[in-house]
Parts: C-alpha cells; structure tokens; sequence
C-alpha cells in the first residue's frame, strides 16, 4: 500500500480523497493555485505545494509542475479526481515514466475509450448496443452522405474530451456541412483533436450509467444505476440510484453488459460506462468514463463500498474481496449538485465571500464540500460548490429527506441552485421517475 499519495485537484473531491487517504493512514500532498492559497484541501493535507497562477492551464493542467511536486515530495501516486487530468492519457504515461503510480486506469485503457469512435466499434464487438451511427467522418461531404443513410435527427460530436463540447443538433439535410465543421473546430481548441463522428438523436431518453470496479486480476464488479437525466446543456443536475425507470429484469441487463464492457478491454480501477435509454426501455452504449464520477456518493450510499478507497486499493495491486453475488443494494440516494450559478440569471456564474454558511446533518444525509465560512469562491474554476446526499428506505422517503436537506441548507454570499433542486423535487414528472435528457429544456432552462 502507498505510504503517500499526492492529489492532483481541487475543491470537494481533493477533499473527499484526503479523508479517504486519512482513514487509510496514507500521507497527502496538495497541489494549489495562487488562487487556492487557502483552499481547504491546502490546510487538510499533510504538505502543501503551489503549483502556478490562477488559471487553470498554468496550474492543475501543468502537468510538469504536478508531477515535480511529487518526485520532490516522495509522492508514490497521485490520484486525479475528476475532471482537469483524471482522463489524460498523456499524464497517465508521464506518471508511468516517473515510477509514481496514477490511480485509474492505463494510459493504454484511458487512449482506448477516450476515442469514442474506437471505444464504439469495441463495443459493437464485444456484443454491446450501441447508438446507430458510423465510424470518423473525413470531410463535410462525407458526413452529409452519412448523415442521409443515419437519418435525422442525428448528432455530430467530437471524438475526444466531453462536458458537452463539439457537439452539433442537426435536424436536416442543408445543417449538416455548417454542424460539422463547428463541431470539429470546437473539439480542435477544446482537445486538440478535430475528429468527429455521427449517431441518431434519440430521444426521449434516459440517461443511465453503470458503476463498474475492477482490480488486476481481471474480477469485475458492476455496483449498479445512477439515473443522471436531469440535465442542463449536457451537465448533470441531479442523480439518484436506483433509477425509478430501470425495472429489475432490465437492470440485470444493462450490469450484464457493463460487466462485459469491462471484461472486453480489461479493465482496472473504477470506471462508468453511461447508456442512452429510450421509451421501450431499450439501452445503448454512449461512452466510458475512466475516471471516478462526480455522482459517486449515490453509489457509496446504496452499496456501502467507499469507491475512493477502493480506487487507492486496486491502484496498488490489492484483489477485491468480493464478487458481484455478494453486492446487496439498500435504499435509495439522490444527489443533488449544489452549483454557484443564478437561475433567475440564465445560470450566470456566482462567486463571492461566505458569509453565512449552515450544512445540514442527521443519519444518512452527507454535503461532499469544501467550503468553510469566510471562504472567498474564486471565479476561475468550475462552479460546483458542493453535492448534498441522502439516503432512505424507499424513494419516496429520500425526496422528502431531500427536501429538507435543502430547505436546512443555507450558503449566504455567493448565488446558488438549492432553491432550483426544490422545484425540481416537487415536478410530477420527477416524483413519477418519468424525466427524460429534456427535462429542464421544456422547463425552459
């Protein structure tokens, strides 16, 4: 097991990984920003290394910096998080060369289902679903040709990177050259890769992912649902596990599918694999996400397996010591993404000094944050100030929870979305389990 373990994020999920790293016994390094100077994840770690200016380019994405914070602290592995380098191939492999372990996937396996074309066609292979499509697209005539034989609706997206960039609606036959080629320039200064490829729009549909952990030795457990259809521009709002949609004969499915998703690349570490799901209750593989989730709590909660610390396990060689017959799911959880946005404002962006701030508690309610009351939210990160979660018997018992999880929330300084997961908790469609990817669309959000 390491003995040191330096976390290349910020915000809650540097924190989250410090108490797992805490309750191991495993010393932690933080790496911050100049803006992040009094973060919390600065003061919670055992050391503490600024790594550049604000913006994130010249800090959490300086791969250089990160990883001489590590040699020069004896780090033996970093752990990512989410987002920023969790799914860069390329820190992956410098990590490889340094002798530090990065706890995820290979570089090999985060190169493979980062391409969304190639993680497709594998995919199709190991008998999986996928949404009807084609391969690449060259060139704007080749994709109107492809975009006749598919249909419309249909989608041009970017074969790399993802939070909803290099993605095009294209609804008929005369949009398809113009969608295309923003498309590709957006996927080119956003990931450095242009390429793009084609699918049907489906929809109404849900948004289901599977939770898969795998170690080293090739066992693979599938840990369930997250319904992640309530959505605004491609980012998700809300999650909660089960899924009120997925029936039993079905979910039984979609674990089988994940679990062969995982077998056919041999996976390692933690890993999602998100499925669209239409009407009929017919599922299709979207992509694989090779990184811990945002929306991993709701796991957590109805598993109770700490997928933090089982990411650290298995980085470092250890076996699971279960299988999936001994998996029990209990309850139900919802998570709520508690965002410095202003609703009322087109989702304008907040940030400010906490005034006042109160963190509801009481059994089976938890807010993974990192604020603390003063705390000045810079304006250059993402906005995600912290995810409230609950859990309960039934679902009906987790909204009420929920609810008043939220009404017993109060952040004062910054503008933020609470008020907006009230709403959404009291619509029929949400209490039915009905919502679809369109949800806030027709609320006109």
């Amino acid at each position: 097991m390491f003995s040191k373990i330096l976390i290349a994020n910020r915000g809650e999920i540097a924190v989250r990984i410090i108490r797992a790293c805490k309750e191991m016994g495993i010393a932690t390094v933080a790496v911050f920003s100049e803006a992040d100077r009094d973060a919390l994840h600065v003061s919670l770690a055992d050391e503490s290394i600024c790594i550049g200016p604000a913006r994130v380019q010249d800090s959490y994405l300086n791969m250089a910096a990160i990883l001489s914070a590590a040699v020069s602290t004896n780090a033996q592995a970093i752990h990512p998080g989410y987002g920023l380098l969790s799914e860069n191939a390329r820190f992956a492999e410098l990590c490889e060369k340094c002798n530090i372990t990065f706890i995820g996937p290979s570089a090999r396996l985060i190169s493979l289902l980062g391409d969304k074309d190639q993680a497709k066609r594998t995919m199709r292979e190991a008998g999986v679903p996928v949404v009807p499509g084609c391969d690449l697209v060259p060139d704007a005539e080749t994709a109107r040709r492809e975009a006749e034989r598919i249909g419309f609706p249909l989608l041009v997206k970017a074969r790399s990177g993802g939070g909803g960039r290099g993605i095009r609606l294209v609804t008929k036959l005369e949009d398809v050259e113009a969608a295309f080629l923003a498309s590709s320039a957006e996927a080119q200064s956003a990931f450095g890769d242009g390429a793009c490829y084609m699918e049907r729009f489906l929809r109404p549909v849900k948004h289901i992912e599977m939770q898969v952990l795998c170690d080293k030795m090739g066992h693979v457990v599938c840990l369930g649902e997250r319904d992640c259809s309530i959505q605004r521009k491609n980012q998700k709002l809300l999650e909660e596990s089960p899924s009120p949609f997925v029936t039993a004969e079905m979910r039984a499915k979609m674990m089988e599918a994940a679990a062969a998703v995982a077998k056919a690349v041999q996976y390692e570490n933690v890993g999602t694999i998100e499925f669209l799901v239409d009407q009929e209750r017919n599922f299709y593989f979207m992509e694989m996400n090779t990184r811990l989730q945002v929306e991993h709590p709701v796991t957590e909660l109805v598993t109770g397996i700490d997928l933090v610390k089982w990411q650290i396990r298995t980085a470092a060689g250890l076996p699971l010591p279960f299988r999936q017959e001994d998996i029990v799911f209990n309850g139900c959880s919802i998570e709520c993404r508690i965002n410095a946005e202003d609703p009322s404002n087109q989702f304008a962006p907040s940030c400010g000094r906490i005034s006042l701030l109160h963190i509801p508690d009481g059994p089976w309610v938890r807010f993974d944050t990192a604020l603390y009351q003063d705390y000045l939210v810079p304006p250059y990160y993402d906005s995600l100030l912290g995810k409230l979660i609950v859990c309960a018997q039934t679902r009906e018992e987790a909204i009420r929870k929920m609810r008043a999880a939220l009404c017993e929330l109060v952040i004062e300084g910054v503008a933020h979305t609470a008020d907006l997961h009230l709403d959404i908790l009291e619509t029929p469609e949400f209490r039915a389990g009905t919502y679809t990817t369109d949800f806030m669309e027709k609320r006109g959000s």
